[in-house]
């Protein structure tokens, strides 16, 4: 087990290296940069500036050595200080971190609880109305836009129905609810193409599992059909559903920009839109980095989580 963690571990410094490559080269090869927003958001600075300001802030380096100045700082624990908001990013990112993590939190809590008993509902009713519907909802799920279901959502159940707030976000440790209140319809918007995609895997697991030997066997001896299903063909099926709500965790945070965006939540994902339309480089390259250690993290987990849900599973 500690040999494989190992080298699990040594296995994400190149995907973290070459994510960071690719975020610094995509940055800095796009038309424009924070010189020219610096000096279009200050009147004061003028064109005879421009050269002091690209030398203060090493833009005048050639490419792979601004790369590698800005790689020696992320190994020293300095991302740097943001051109927009005058602060230092983690400090701005820590700020805006846990709306977004409870927003991508709530949108996994809501598929799972939606998409796993559906699966398992279609998959003991196999063509049935039963199943029919569940997938039909699940492929309808993965074809709706996440911008228009949230825009969707605000209309039906902000203004039509006013029962939830449109937009926001409020965090209190006395009022929960309060909180919870705010989180249903973008943890909904931005959970429904999650719940689709466990849906049907785990549809397509549970009729793989049913079809076994061992399943046979057990309704011969006369082991009682729900024992059947949830003690031992569940258990089994979960494995690949697992990897796949862990991989889809991971692109939830990316999905977060869209949603955020809609109903003006506060959190790391309009942060995102905010930095790119301000030309926000150091910004910009913070934020994709902590994206991509936090996905390669969750899936780090759960191959760990993998193991455990099923005692078969061996880690080599």
């Amino acid at each position: 087990m500690l040999k494989y963690i190992l080298n699990r571990l040594l296995m994400l410094i190149p995907t973290l290296l070459l994510v960071s490559v690719f975020v610094f080269l995509l940055l800095h090869l796009i038309p424009g940069d924070p010189i020219d927003y610096i000096m279009a958001s200050d009147d004061s600075i003028d064109a005879s500036m421009r050269e002091v300001l690209e030398k203060e802030m090493g833009l005048d380096k050639p490419l792979h050595l601004q790369y590698l100045g800005w790689m020696g700082d992320i190994l020293r624990g300095d991302f740097g200080e943001s051109i927009h908001y005058q602060q230092s990013n983690i400090k701005i990112i820590l700020e805006r971190f846990p709306p977004t993590i409870l927003l991508t939190l709530g949108a996994t809590l809501v598929s799972v609880l939606i998409a796993i008993p559906a699966g398992v509902l279609a998959a003991i009713k196999r063509n049935t109305v039963a199943d029919y519907s569940a997938m039909s909802f699940a492929l309808l799920g993965m074809s709706i836009p996440n911008f228009w279901l949230g825009i969707m959502l605000i209309l039906t159940f902000a203004l039509f129905f006013p029962i939830l707030p449109a937009s926001g976000y409020v965090f209190s440790w006395s009022d929960p609810l309060k909180t919870l209140w705010y989180l249903v319809l973008p943890s909904v918007t931005l959970g429904t193409g999650m719940a689709a995609i466990v849906a049907r895997m785990t549809r397509s697991e549970m009729l793989e599992e049913l079809g076994k030997e061992y399943v046979r066997t057990a309704r011969a001896k006369g082991v009682p059909e729900r024992t059947v299903i949830f003690k031992h063909t569940l258990r089994n099926a979960l494995n690949p559903v697992i990897t796949v709500i862990g991989i889809q965790f991971g692109n939830l945070l990316g999905g977060t920009v869209v949603v955020e965006y809609v109903f003006a939540y506060p959190g790391v994902g309009s942060l995102v839109v905010d930095a790119v339309y301000s030309r926000d480089y150091p910004l910009v390259q913070a934020l994709i980095l902590i994206f991509a250690l936090i996905f390669v993290g969750v899936n780090f987990i759960v191959d760990i989580l993998y193991k455990y849900s099923n005692p078969r599973i061996t880690l080599e």
